[in-house]
């Protein structure tokens, strides 16, 4: 039966491995997709979107996609 290892020990023997093989920076660009944001996500969206439906919120992405295209 193989031991359990501390997970401390595990995260560093996988940083290693991802650095070996992804590189230095794509290992970065890789964690930091796991990495905790900062602030409230929910109360700074109710601010963000007060007052508006859903049918508003598409119609703003859909005429901010026009303008991108």
């Amino acid at each position: 039966m193989k031991t359990i290892q501390p997970i401390s020990e595990v995260t560093q023997r996988a940083t290693n491995t991802l650095i070996k093989e992804l590189g230095i920076v794509d290992t970065i660009r890789f964690l930091n997709q796991f990495r905790a944001g900062a602030g409230n996500y929910t109360e700074e969206r109710h601010q963000l979107f007060k007052g508006m439906s859903v049918k508003d919120i598409v119609g703003e992405i859909k005429a901010q996609q026009k303008v991108n295209a």
